[in-house]
């Protein structure tokens, strides 16, 4: 039986697909990076069926409810035509995420506050497939509050900025992005909101926010596929493994 207060690992395989689609072929195969992440130790995989489809396609979707023995957290903007998709499916968890076509990335946490009573319908389908609803969001107590208020049970706090002014040497801003999230995640857990984090991490800013004792899941995905250009993915999913583990020591 799985340890409930044991950090969980994410892994993101969308990046696999950015290489696959480059040169519009099969390879590297998404589904073949899923598998070797569970065997690396991951406890589950994410995957963003973008609009623009830039990346995950609705085969790899299909896919991957085939073969997985790990939840899928499927990612999906607050759409009609994403809300059927996972529903048809049903995966162990949506997480709704904010999107523009323009974007090279999601950008910031979803907007709940200003559309409590459009994302509190549009999320009551999947409590009643029975999937997890998750919301991404900034670490920020008014969308904290709409999230739970709309009945979600999970949110995943953006770690971007804290992982972007660490990157660039802003230590003092990286240290006050993390106080936040530090202090949300906390605030999150006291309303009985499961918590999650991601985007961004790498091994240098993982510690920090696995240390958080409310924090129950990470999600990385781009760095993790970086690194394994150089390492193989088991080897890089392993020492991120190893690094959250020893954080929660």
């Amino acid at each position: 039986m799985a340890d409930p207060k044991k950090l969980r690992l994410g892994v993101n395989i969308d990046h696999v697909a950015t290489v696959r689609n480059a040169r519009g072929g099969q390879y590297p195969d998404p589904l073949r990076a899923a598998k070797i992440a569970e065997e690396a130790g991951a406890d589950g995989i994410t995957a963003h069926l973008r609009e623009d489809r830039r990346h995950i396609s609705d085969a790899d979707i299909e896919g991957l409810m085939d073969v997985l023995t790990v939840p899928l957290n499927f990612e999906m903007a607050a759409t009609d035509e994403m809300q059927k998709i996972a529903l048809r499916h049903r995966p162990h968890a949506v997480c709704i995420v904010p999107e523009k076509r323009e974007e090279r990335t999601t950008e910031g946490g979803l907007e709940v506050a200003r559309e409590e009573n459009r994302l509190a319908h549009f999320i009551a389908p999947f409590r009643e497939a029975g999937c997890r609803v998750s919301i991404f969001i900034a670490a920020d107590k008014r969308q904290i509050e709409a999230a739970h208020r709309i009945g979600a049970e999970v949110i995943e706090l953006h770690t971007g900025a804290y992982c972007d002014a660490y990157a660039e040497g802003r230590f003092d801003t990286a240290q006050a992005e993390l106080r936040g999230l530090e202090e949300m995640s906390r605030f999150a857990h006291e309303l009985g909101l499961e918590v999650h984090a991601g985007h961004g991490l790498t091994y240098d800013t993982v510690s920090a926010v696995a240390a958080f004792p409310e924090v129950r899941e990470l999600n990385i995905g781009h760095f993790l596929i970086g690194e394994a250009i150089f390492l193989g993915l088991e080897p890089a999913i392993a020492e991120m493994r190893r690094l959250m583990d020893e954080a929660r020591s």
